[in-house]
């Protein structure tokens, strides 16, 4: 059954003057759309989301969903309007409160000004649970190359049967739900997502399925249930003619659930190369800590597209073959001994799920350190030149065409180096540290200390530096804010008794330093913008070796004429 409330004709509400954002480094300007979706505007303050119970109906034939969405919210301060994101063409019929009564909204720009009634305007305020019902239909927008476009994947699969999915990472939740769509805001005590479909296929969502309901009209209801806090553009969809089976990892919290799902024809392939979840998931285990969501399972969900990081529903798209789309994204080799959507898509688990970024500009945090999590998969199974191999050969990715951070309170991202960038500047801290132990105990410390929470770049930045116990802060302004690659000048004395360094097309203060090898012996050297010196001997011999410094260091080394 359908859900649909009667289309109210909207009064005039209060119109408010926003101040658009505008980019930094480049002409464009913000519309007012962009403001709406990125910032935290005064209609998205004053409440903060406890719980989503989402009931939809998939109309697969016309391509539509209707149903409704319940928000259950704390109110933190006094609202008069609140504003729930829904995007065009998908359309709010009408919404109702807790106490039964029928809210006034119009939309604008992609959100929905909703008029809340709290009673007299004298009465003192009180925090306390509040609850909207939110009933809306429409078709939404169809991506086209997902993930990379956003939206609902109405496809077949290769016997003809549907074959429907969800990616909206960027374009974000409200392409098919009404919901609080920024990522600083998760339901703390999670959600309810119930799907209706032709009882011929099975929908899946997140979290664990507690209950299948039949219909006499030849539909299905699936309920699913997230425990844990989820951001919204994990929240996914999946309908298709599938087929399952479960199995148990004995991890760090216990017993893990882990079940897959995947297209009933695909079944003998999938049980062969989902074989890899297994040792994955220890691997991140060791370097992050224990799975985030126990309470919810691990699943692999087979996806009409390549993959995605939904929470405890990770999209599946990457055929049964190792490497990306059966290609090595490093160019090492090393990259075709795994599958790359298992691996990158589970890792997000971790970074992304369990720490979300608050603003979609720092998703360096969600991919650098995912990106990186492919370097530490190599090297716990290939060995550790294995891993600095595919990480210097993921470096053939890196663009540096704009900073990897974005732009702030209009839903921007930055540059697609916050993939191989970023993970090579987490690679380079690592150096920095030279303890592996220290560094794995930064990774989990990271993974306990913002364990369900949303985070901003300093948060993260601070926590590496404090726990290193170096000041971070100039590199991560280099690679994350600039395009510049360091240059590390060096030149030698007319005796070649000493060598004299400094860095060049740097940021002020720049203080990367650097280990400089020599089979068994190394020093490290901490250049500054000023030339320093160091007496020549067999570990400081090799900065002329400018290849083997690069392989470890996202640097350019060069020999420049003396100074005068």
């Amino acid at each position: 059954m359908k859900l649909k409330g009667n289309l109210l004709i909207i009064g005039c509400l209060l119109l408010t003057v926003f101040s658009f954002a505008q980019p930094k480094g480049n002409d464009k300007s913000y519309s007012k759309a962009d403001t709406l979706r990125g910032t935290i505007t005064e209609f998205r303050k004053g409440w903060d989301i406890i719980k989503y119970n989402l009931q939809i109906d998939v109309d697969i034939n016309n391509k539509s969903i209707a149903g409704s969405n319940e928000i259950i919210y704390k109110e933190t301060s006094a609202i008069k309007t609140m504003q729930v994101d829904l995007q065009t063409p998908m359309s709010i019929d009408s919404i109702i409160d807790d106490t039964g009564r029928t809210l006034q909204f119009e939309n604008d720009n992609n959100v929905w000004l909703v008029k809340m009634q709290n009673g007299s305007a004298l009465a003192a305020f009180v925090p306390r649970t509040r609850k909207i019902k939110i009933y809306y239909h429409g078709v939404p927008k169809e991506a086209v190359k997902a993930p990379w476009d956003g939206g609902v994947v109405w496809n077949k699969d290769t016997k003809g049967n549907p074959f429907v999915a969800t990616a909206c990472e960027g374009i974000g939740a409200s392409v098919w739900w009404p919901c609080k769509d920024h990522l600083s805001d998760e339901p703390d005590e999670g959600m309810m997502i119930s799907i209706t479909a032709p009882d011929t296929l099975t929908a899946i969502s997140n979290g664990r399925l507690k209950h299948v309901s039949a219909s006499n009209d030849g539909s299905k209801t699936w309920l699913w249930e997230v425990k844990n806090p989820i951001n919204n553009y994990a929240v996914t969809l999946n309908i298709g003619k599938y087929s399952t089976w479960s199995d148990t990892l004995n991890g760090e919290k216990g017993k893990l659930d882990l079940q897959y799902w995947v297209l009933d024809y695909n079944l003998e392939k999938a049980r062969q190369q989902f074989q890899q979840v297994k040792p994955m998931l220890r691997s991140f285990e060791h370097w992050f800590g224990p799975y985030p969501f126990y309470e919810d399972s691990y699943k692999l969900v087979e996806t009409p597209f390549l993959g995605m990081e939904h929470q405890s529903g990770v999209a599946y798209g990457n055929g049964y073959s190792n490497g990306y789309k059966g290609r090595d994204l490093s160019g090492t080799g090393w990259g075709m001994k795994w599958d790359f959507i298992i691996v990158h898509e589970s890792g997000h688990e971790w970074f992304g799920n369990n720490i979300t970024a608050k603003d979609i500009a720092d998703m360096w945090v969600h991919e650098g350190f995912t990106n990186y999590s492919e370097v530490l998969y190599t090297g716990d199974h290939y060995g550790k030149e294995a891993a600095i191999d595919y990480c210097y050969g993921i470096r053939s990715n890196i663009k540096n065409d704009i900073p990897i951070i974005g732009t702030y309170n209009v839903n921007k991202q930055g540059s697609s180096d916050m993939y191989y960038k970023a993970a090579n500047m987490i690679n380079m801290i690592r150096n920095t540290v030279n303890d592996d132990s220290k560094f794995r105990n930064i990774l989990r410390g990271l993974n306990r200390t913002f364990y369900h929470r949303t985070v901003t770049t300093q948060q993260i930045e601070n926590y590496i530096s404090e726990q290193s116990g170096y000041d971070f802060k100039p590199v991560f302004n280099q690679y994350l804010r600039t395009t510049q690659i360091p240059v590390l000048e060096y030149y030698f004395d007319k005796n070649k008794s000493k060598v004299f360094y400094r860095w060049a097309n740097c940021v002020k203060g720049f203080n990367l330093p650097v280990f400089i090898k020599n089979n068994k012996v190394a020093v490290s050297i901490t250049p500054a913008e000023n030339w320093k010196s160091e007496k020549i001997s067999a570990a400081t011999a090799p900065i002329s070796n400018a290849s083997a410094i690069e392989k470890n260091y996202l640097i350019e080394v060069k020999q420049v004429a003396a100074a005068k």
